[in-house]
């Protein structure tokens, strides 16, 4: 009798010893922490013709590229915080440099675990121009914005579904914000007799982002943001923001962008650019 009760006194002490470990294991798993991650790129492409009987002009476009960011992850909150930042020029024959890409994006993401298919979230973005925005041609240049002239902030507030690295949707209630100070037809009523340089609107926003790797050095990167107004659910506003990455070696990269936005407060018609280039990306952290 004893034996039995030594023996069922150690292996108790076995168990309790196995579920310790075990739960030092998952605390570890799931322990707090924060993860940052820092990109950086500078992209170029040049074409240069002397005594050229085809025709054409010389032409040289650059761009400096900023993705930052930090995320904290426990056991049932999710933190997500992203920066990215472009600007580039462009300089066609004798025509002085001008700007083809300008562009701040910051987002933030709260979400929480509760078990279920999907997970309750609130989010805040804000968007405007690095530098002042123009609108060129053959003899002129009209600015079109500035700094913080258009600026947007969005809140958002639903459920968000995603698979870890590769795929995230989310849709909620949203209200926007858009601020003017010289460029208000961004923010103006024309049925009414004051110019607004304020905007305040309530809506439906979703984004879907997804990352897929198509080879082992092919990388696709998407991103589609949707957003209606509730007085007119018939109008949405689209960015369609696509990313084929190539990596050549550690520091250099064949980039390809596709941006496709419809925002009916800036063009009655659907804006594209596309750019092709050859860049170096330093991972900063």
């Amino acid at each position: 009798m004893k034996k039995v009760i030594v023996l069922l006194l150690l292996l108790s002490a076995i168990v309790a010893n196995a579920q310790n470990d075990n739960a030092k294991v998952q605390a570890d798993t799931i322990r707090p922490h924060w993860r940052p991650k820092g990109v950086a790129s500078f992209n170029f492409s040049q074409l240069a013709l002397s005594n050229w009987s085809q025709g054409g002009e010389t032409n040289i476009t650059w761009n400096i590229f900023g993705d930052f960011g930090v995320m904290y992850v426990d056991s049932n909150w999710k933190f997500v915080n992203n920066l990215n930042a472009v600007f580039g020029m462009s300089k066609t024959g004798d025509r002085g440099f001008r700007n083809n890409d300008n562009d701040l994006y910051f987002e933030t993401v709260l979400s929480y675990k509760f078990g279920w298919v999907v997970d309750p979230f609130f989010s805040n973005t804000v968007r405007t121009v690095i530098a002042n925005g123009y609108s060129y041609s053959d003899t002129s240049a009209i600015q079109k914005s500035a700094f913080w002239d258009p600026g947007y902030i969005t809140q958002s507030l639903g459920f968000i579904y995603g698979k870890k690295d590769v795929f995230t949707t989310r849709l909620g209630f949203a209200c926007q914000e858009t601020f003017t100070k010289r460029f208000t037809s961004y923010t103006d009523d024309p049925n009414t007799p004051q110019i607004e340089k304020f905007r305040f609107d309530t809506g439906i926003e979703c984004v879907t982002e997804a990352k897929y790797k198509l080879d082992d050095n092919l990388l696709h990167s998407t991103a589609l943001r949707l957003f209606s107004r509730f007085n007119s659910l018939d109008v949405w506003d689209v960015r369609w923001d696509n990313t084929i990455t190539a990596k050549i070696t550690k520091l250099l990269n064949v980039n390809f962008n596709l941006l496709v936005i419809y925002e009916k407060q800036q063009s009655l018609r659907t804006q594209v650019k596309e750019a092709l280039q050859v860049g170096i990306a330093y991972n900063l952290f």
